[in-house]
């Protein structure tokens, strides 16, 4: 326990974790609820996707120039903005649902908000994780917050099912408005000197593609994100297609629906706590990870009944959070200091970014043939992904591009802005060479 958790000796880590995990678990109420809420209003799987369309269309439009943003700013400041646009965005939520008749113009407008003010908090975010503790505690760190994200999964779909059955679901809009609070205090009282903020990257032309250079270049960052971008796009669209898999092929219903997503968080926790305790990850775990994923999603499209679909959640909560993990450690860890907030913007674009694309087509598809292809299109996407990166894996190496000689005469990386300098750190260059 103490190897685990290792990382929340930090003051300003501990604060943020906990603030944290009140936070997310009032985001998954909302998630939740919101889904529940058009599935009720409307009976369509389409209507459900062109919802998760609205709440991550954003994030595929903004991403990059998002994480670029966040590599200018300071992320607390940043934080301190963008969740309290969250929770006034949670009130209004609330506020519609509390209506007789919810509109669902009105909820979608809404949902496109809040859509737009994670494309910038998601990546500031997890680039604030390696500045709240000392380097050697930074691959715990980022674990252990991938594992506060997956058991806020638990509570928050168990909850937003109980409180969505019984009182109804604007008081789960509610109760998410009011757990922003946590995370707003906990970012007030944290310690900026003691922060380990890297230098602000400079204003210049060029600076988004430069980031896009630079993963391009990076075979260990190119392979695991475009994997995502596959796996993102048809695997993980929960959202979409499980409560039209409970509801109308397992003849489930509300209290079901959330049961089901318990369970198979409760897998997603023991892989996050599992990958808390690893010090290395690399992509070829990416590759079996993503054909373990795969695998999973396939038998639970065959699952029978609702008896059978819960050991198998099990399992595809497992290996799903295991997969993500494993990407977010290898970006957050691989990427330099000053291009973290534009990487891990790019894995927003192709993880959650790429959702208004899968979406509405799996919702399309559960409508017209069953919730069952829907689970097993995402299966057949993530199988394909694992078989394309372990060939992708095997390939030499390309050349690397020539380096290019800044203007007063210094090494400038390849992917550098032909306007910007800012010199990589050793463990950057070290990771670069390792891949070439």
């Amino acid at each position: 326990m103490r190897t685990t958790f290792s990382s929340l000796r930090v003051r300003n880590f501990r604060l943020f974790f906990v603030g944290q995990l009140v936070s997310q678990v009032g985001t998954w109420l909302t998630t939740v609820a919101l889904t529940l809420l058009v599935l009720h209003l409307t009976g369509s799987g389409l209507a459900i996707g062109f919802l998760v369309a609205c709440q991550f269309g954003p994030i595929l439009v903004l991403g990059a120039w998002a994480g670029l943003i966040a590599d200018r700013s300071d992320k607390r400041h940043l934080l301190l903005i963008t969740q309290t646009l969250e929770m006034l965005q949670s009130g209004a939520l609330a506020i519609l649902a509390f209506l007789p008749h919810p509109p669902l113009t009105a909820m979608y407008a809404t949902a496109l908000a809040g859509g737009f003010m994670l494309a910038f908090d998601n990546p500031a975010r997890r680039a604030f994780v390696p500045e709240m503790v000392p380097e050697a505690e930074m691959h715990n760190a980022v674990m252990v917050n991938s594992a506060l994200m997956t058991a806020s999964r638990v509570v928050g779909p168990a909850l937003a099912g109980l409180l969505a059955v019984t009182v109804g679901f604007g008081w789960c809009f509610t109760l998410d408005a009011a757990s922003y609070v946590a995370v707003l205090v906990s970012l007030g009282r944290m310690r900026p000197a003691e922060l380990r903020q890297p230098p602000v990257t400079r204003r210049a032309h060029g600076q988004v593609r430069a980031g896009l250079r630079y993963v391009r270049s990076v075979r260990e960052l190119f392979i695991p994100l475009a994997m995502t971008a596959v796996v993102g796009t048809f695997t993980f669209n929960f959202s979409v297609v499980l409560p039209l898999f409970v509801e109308h092929t397992l003849h489930g219903n509300d209290a079901t629906y959330t049961l089901v997503y318990s369970v198979l968080s409760i897998g997603s926790v023991g892989a996050a706590l599992v990958a808390a305790h690893t010090t290395r990850v690399q992509v070829r775990h990416v590759v079996m990870l993503a054909a373990a994923f795969g695998v999973a999603m396939l038998l639970f499209a065959v699952a029978p009944n609702l008896a059978a679909s819960f050991p198998v959640a099990l399992l595809v909560g497992f290996a799903s959070v295991a997969f993500l993990t494993a990407i977010s450690a290898i970006v957050q860890l691989r990427a330099d200091p000053s291009m973290r907030g534009r990487v891990l913007a790019l894995q927003a674009v192709v993880l959650i970014g790429s959702t208004p694309i899968g979406g509405p087509i799996l919702g399309a598809v559960c409508d017209t043939f069953g919730a069952r292809w829907g689970l097993a299109i995402g299966g057949v996407a993530a199988l394909g992904a694992s078989g394309w990166g372990f060939l992708a894996a095997r390939r030499p190496p390309s050349r690397p591009p020539a380096i290019v000689r800044g203007p007063h005469g210094d090494d400038e990386r390849p992917w550098a802005s032909d306007h910007a300098h800012t010199g990589p750190s050793k463990p950057a260059r070290t990771a670069v060479r390792s891949v070439r």
